[in-house]
């Protein structure tokens, strides 16, 4: 269903409230990890497994376990990049953003007949016991 214009005015000033916000823009703005940041994921996941697989047939619970944590911690280290953005100046936050093209609100005759048909198909499936 569309936005009427005053939704849609709304959320505008909403957008444009919640960009001026630094802190906000920080916490939102995360970058994903890295390409070369991916592949010394991937090398310390394949080492760490290598590790924990070589403890296994040694017999020797401490060298897994050691395996298992390279593993674990590689992996969140790299899921779990938080590299550094841009910040927006205060110019750029207070500067209008371009507006974003309305969709055109269908007419309420539109909804009151899909209104109407909905109401007739409910009482034609209790009428028949479809419930």
């Amino acid at each position: 269903m569309p936005l009427s214009e005053y939704e849609q005015r709304v959320l505008d000033e909403l957008e444009q409230d919640l960009g001026s916000d630094p802190s906000l823009h920080r916490a939102m703005n995360r970058s994903s990890a890295t390409p070369t940041r991916v592949i010394i994921g991937i090398i310390g996941v394949i080492a760490g497994l290598g590790i924990v697989v070589a403890g296994v047939a040694m017999q020797i619970p401490v060298l897994g376990i050691a395996g298992f944590v390279l593993m674990a911690g590689v992996a969140l280290w790299t899921l779990l990049a938080t590299g550094k953005k841009e910040e927006p100046t205060a110019e750029a936050a207070a500067a209008p953003r371009p507006k974003r093209p309305t969709p055109q609100a269908k007419p309420a005759s539109d909804n009151k007949d899909f209104m109407q048909r909905f109401e007739e198909r409910f009482d034609r499936r209790r009428e028949n016991g479809d419930f």
